[in-house]
């Protein structure tokens, strides 16, 4: 079996459960060595365990991604153990819907600081290695509220909106020091995102969604990541947006 990924170093934020977790074995299934960073470091300890296993090298990072001093120790650790660093996955996300009457502020800070800000950290950190190393790829985790905006929604939109919108500008930045950027806009995940909803009402038409599909597993996004990433180094995938099947938008 051919490893795409061999000799690869990877980052991947958020990378305690859904998504982030998903995606590091996956590409450490793929022969890239995986830099996994979270808060939560006995998630972080059961994957690295899980990943070498099973053959594979994985490099645990305990982070606030909200903390670009924190984001440049992953950064330094990753460079100092493996020498370079070629794929970033910023997957690290949290979602507080509800209406704007019933808002509560404060989460609108929290989105923002974690899914924009953060994100930002973490590309403007790497940015100078990859630009070194004249390659690199930069894989943004948006949603399908960055190109739909939905009553209740309204300031994860705003987040994953600029999520779309820094992608895109970056890309055009970076795309002549052969740097890819690719955007992955899921639809409805079965993930823990929805556990931190402290809107009953919202919480409420999540879970009714919930039950009226079959939502997408962690897996098959991490399969739309490994697909971008592991393509000839002259096709940059931009853009993927990837629903479950009954999901209407």
């Amino acid at each position: 079996m051919v490893n795409k990924l061999e000799s690869k170093v990877a980052i991947i934020t958020g990378a305690s459960s859904g998504i982030g977790k998903a995606t590091a074995i996956a590409l450490a299934a793929e022969g890239a060595k995986v830099v996994i960073a979270a808060r939560r470091v006995e998630r972080l300890e059961e994957l690295a365990k899980h990943i070498t296993d099973n053959g594979g090298k994985a490099l645990l990072v305990v982070a606030d991604i909200t903390d670009e001093t924190q984001v440049k120790n992953i950064v330094q650790k990753a460079k100092a153990e493996y020498g370079q660093i070629d794929i970033l996955v910023n997957n690290a996300g949290v979602s507080f819907p509800g209406r704007i009457e019933n808002a509560d502020p404060s989460n609108w800070r929290k989105m923002i600081d974690i899914n924009v800000l953060a994100l930002m950290y973490t590309t403007y950190t790497v940015l100078p290695i990859f630009k070194a190393q004249k390659s690199g790829h930069i894989v943004n985790i948006s949603s399908v509220a960055g190109r739909i905006a939905r009553a209740g929604m309204s300031a994860y939109n705003v987040t994953k909106w600029g999520v779309n919108a820094f992608s895109e500008a970056l890309r055009q930045e970076v795309y002549q020091d052969n740097i890819r950027v690719t955007i992955i806009e899921p639809g409805l995940v079965e993930t823990e995102i929805d556990h931190h909803i402290t809107d009953i009402l919202a919480k409420q038409e999540i879970e009714a969604r919930r039950k009226a599909i079959t939502p997408l597993q962690s897996e098959d996004i991490a399969s739309a990541i490994v697909y971008a990433v592991t393509q000839p180094q002259h096709v940059n995938v931009n853009e993927i947006l990837i629903r479950p099947t009954l999901q209407d938008r």
